[in-house]
């Protein structure tokens, strides 16, 4: 069956890990730069698979913030997967047993997500396990050039590398700030939040792990209770 081959998996990987190569490049030089190993900044790549929590997580690392920082932070940021997770399960076959399940959500990243719901019908074992191959390769191989790289090339050459990595994560916001008036001031309100938590003099202490916290639930508590998304525009 086309919905359990390996090689059809592998086809259908190949982009996300052409992708994964350029973001994790991004951060392998962000890590190495504020201060991890070449090893340390691969063995993250390698055991987490998440750009937006490895983003987080590595300056709570490297500002020496504590265990309930990092685990929450990651909670919170993370969240989703479980939620993907549970969606991607319904479209399973029959013969993806509960180990294989385990492995593949190791990779079920938003864009692996994607493609394995966009194909009709059931999908198999021999296919997940080919899709989620290739995009973790990518991520691990391209943080490990990014981390080497951030080593040997010029430091004006690093900081504008560095830059990338945040302008992935304004291409992730951007289209759906565009559609979604509350979505765009929700992202507003977070970043003059941040801001606050830099410059204001009594609130520059409180630790990086919890700053992202308390900037992503504000933000989204506020903004749930005084311009709730109608159920038309949740279904776009």
């Amino acid at each position: 069956m086309e919905q359990n081959s390996f090689l059809k998996g592998i086809r259908d990987g190949i982009p996300i890990c052409l992708v994964y190569l350029s973001v994790s490049f991004a951060f392998g030089i962000f890590s190495v730069e504020i201060g991890l190993s070449i090893l340390e900044t691969l063995l993250i790549s390698m055991a987490n698979v998440t750009s937006a929590g490895q983003l987080a997580g590595v300056p709570i690392i490297c500002s020496g913030g504590g265990l309930l920082q990092m685990a929450i932070s990651q909670i919170v940021i993370n969240l989703r997967y479980a939620l993907m997770g549970v969606s991607l399960s319904q479209k399973f076959s029959p013969g993806i047993k509960m180990i294989d399940r385990f492995l593949i959500s190791f990779v079920n990243t938003d864009e692996v997500f994607a493609v394995a719901s966009s194909n009709e019908g059931q999908v198999g074992k021999k296919y997940m396990y080919g899709l989620i191959l290739t995009p973790y390769l990518g991520w691990s191989i391209g943080t490990l050039i990014g981390a080497v790289a951030g080593n040997i090339l010029p430091a004006i050459v690093i900081s504008s590398l560095g830059v990338a990595i945040y302008g992935m994560f304004i291409a992730i916001v951007v289209p759906i700030a565009k559609e979604s008036r509350t979505v765009a001031l929700c992202s507003i309100c977070a970043v003059v939040l941040g801001c606050a938590f830099k410059y204001v003099p009594f609130l520059k202490g409180v630790p990086q792990g919890f700053v992202i916290i308390i900037c992503a639930a504000l933000a989204s508590l506020f903004f749930a209770a005084i311009a709730p998304i109608p159920v038309k525009e949740e279904a776009k």
